[in-house]
């Protein structure tokens, strides 16, 4: 089945993947709006937490709802979200290090929105090696993210070596910086992904420095 809700930002048409699910009050950028899980302000204060597959998977809803985020400028809600699948993924796992790239990724986006480019640069240069180390001989990767990794290593360091010219605008509004789309290759949410609803699991446990923590 094919979802066609689109979202119009700039000149940009923006899908989302799961649009049944109402994306966070504000885009948390630290330090100028209460902390979204520790504040009780917080947009996501004492909410229940997304179930996550109990396999991290490509095609779960918590990979798309990070796509969603990611694409439409919620960058540290998408951090979070992936770092949930990072989690659980196999250590020293291909799927991991795609994971840990994305978040990366995730944290330049942030940093870009709070102009600061050493930082933006710094997080996108290890995105990107990340993500040149994968093996995409099966083309897995490239169908889930709708770019191969390397492509998409073009664009981290890319974006953060000329950061776009942001235009002012309210306090909490998502703001997208880099000029692509991340989604499934075939223009479709993954059927299987409505079943990892029925097998998933809370995650918790040791958790990396929260993003407003990496500089």
């Amino acid at each position: 089945m094919c979802y066609t809700a689109l979202m119009t930002i700039g000149s940009m048409l923006r899908r989302r993947w799961l649009p049944e699910k109402s994306f966070p009050s504000y885009a948390y950028l630290p330090g100028r709006q209460p902390h979204p899980v520790r504040d009780p302000a917080g947009h996501s204060y004492n909410s229940e937490a997304m179930p996550l597959a109990a396999e991290a998977s490509l095609d779960s809803d918590i990979f798309l709802w990070g796509l969603d985020l990611f694409n439409h400028g919620y960058y540290w809600e998408a951090h979070e979200a992936w770092e949930g699948l990072w989690q659980v993924a196999d250590r020293g796992a291909p799927l991991r290090t795609l994971f840990k790239g994305l978040i990366l990724f995730s944290a330049a986006g942030v940093k870009i929105r709070e102009g600061k480019q050493a930082a933006a640069m710094r997080h996108a240069g290890r995105a990107a090696a990340l993500l040149r180390r994968l093996n995409t001989a099966d083309h897995t990767f490239e169908r889930a993210l709708g770019m191969s990794p390397a492509a998409l290593a073009e664009y981290a360091e890319a974006a953060a070596r000329i950061p776009a010219a942001l235009q002012a605008t309210a306090l909490g509004q998502p703001q997208p910086v880099f000029d692509f789309l991340l989604g499934p290759s075939s223009g479709e949410r993954p059927i299987s992904s409505q079943k990892n609803k029925q097998s998933s699991v809370e995650v918790a446990g040791n958790r990396p420095a929260p993003l407003g923590q990496c500089h």
